[in-house]
This record gives C-alpha cells, structure tokens and sequence, in this order.
C-alpha cells in the first residue's frame, strides 16, 4: 500500500481516519477555507463530485485558517456552512495546518511529492489542490486559480470519461 493511505487524520466529529478507504480512486485534495475568494470553488468541486465520483473519484477537503484567517469556524460550523452554502456531498475533515512547523503530515507527504511554483514546497493560498492516482502517485498540484473546471478536463481525460 502506497504510503499516503497511511496517514492518520481526522475526520469533521474528531474520529481518526485515514486515506485506505479512498484508495483505488482518483482523489482532489484541497485545502478549503469558507471566508475566501475562491470559496466560490466549493460549487464546482461539488459538480465534479457529482459527475465523476460515481465512476471513482472523490473530492476530499481539508479546511485550514493560516491563510488571512478566512476559516475561522469549528469543525462544526465549517460543516454546517459546506452543507448549507454549496450542498457539498464530498467529505470535508477537520481543520488542519499546511505550511510551517505544525504542518499536517498529509500535507507534508504531498508538498514533498509535487513542489510549486519555481519549486517551493509551502502552500500559497486557499484551495490549493493536489490530484492523487488510484495508486496513491501525487500526480499534480494545483495553485489556488486553478479551477475545478479546468482539472476537471483533465479527470475526464485520466478516467477515459467522455
């Protein structure tokens, strides 16, 4: 087994968890905040769940407040707001750190896989998105302007779904 589904996390109720049952699938893992400029990304993350997760792929959202504070909620309001605002159907896990010292080990495992811009590993902004093979390969990341849309083109393309 791939070493990502490993990783222990937790999920929104405070149950630890991790990636293996998501393992075969196509996975978009985002950092989200709900305060945000790219907030309104939520509705077409929820449109490739829709349209891709019958045919295995999963979103998988992972809410952190480092960036300006724009995810200042508890894991219960940040549920609530997901369900509410966009009818998200994809899970969405309690809230984490990306970047420094206290930096979740998922996010270091995929900073470490896929660099960014000019090669840095730390997460720029809000919904930065790294798209995990069915074999756990960290396959690409994507900055915070990158929309569903757009990876969602190259899902189908992956998946041979027209």
């Amino acid at each position: 087994m791939a070493e990502i589904y490993k990783i222990k996390f937790l999920k929104a109720d405070k149950t630890e968890t991790t990636l293996e049952p998501y393992q075969g699938k196509y996975l978009l893992i985002v950092n989200v905040a709900s305060r945000c400029g790219y907030t309104k990304q939520y509705a077409g993350l929820e449109q490739l769940q829709k349209e891709l997760g019958p045919h295995g792929f999963t979103v998988l959202g992972f809410p952190c407040n480092q960036f300006g504070g724009q995810e200042p909620g508890t894991d219960e309001e940040i549920q609530e707001f997901c369900s509410l605002t966009f009818r998200t159907t994809f899970p969405v896990f309690s809230k984490i750190e990306v970047n420094g010292k206290n930096a979740h080990p998922l996010y270091q495992y995929l900073k470490a896989q896929k660099t960014g811009v000019l090669g840095s590993a730390s997460i720029k902004w809000n919904f930065t998105k790294f798209l995990v093979s069915p074999t756990g390969e960290v396959l690409e990341r994507y900055g915070s302007a990158a929309t569903p849309e757009e990876i969602g083109e190259k899902l189908r393309t992956l998946m041979h779904f027209p």
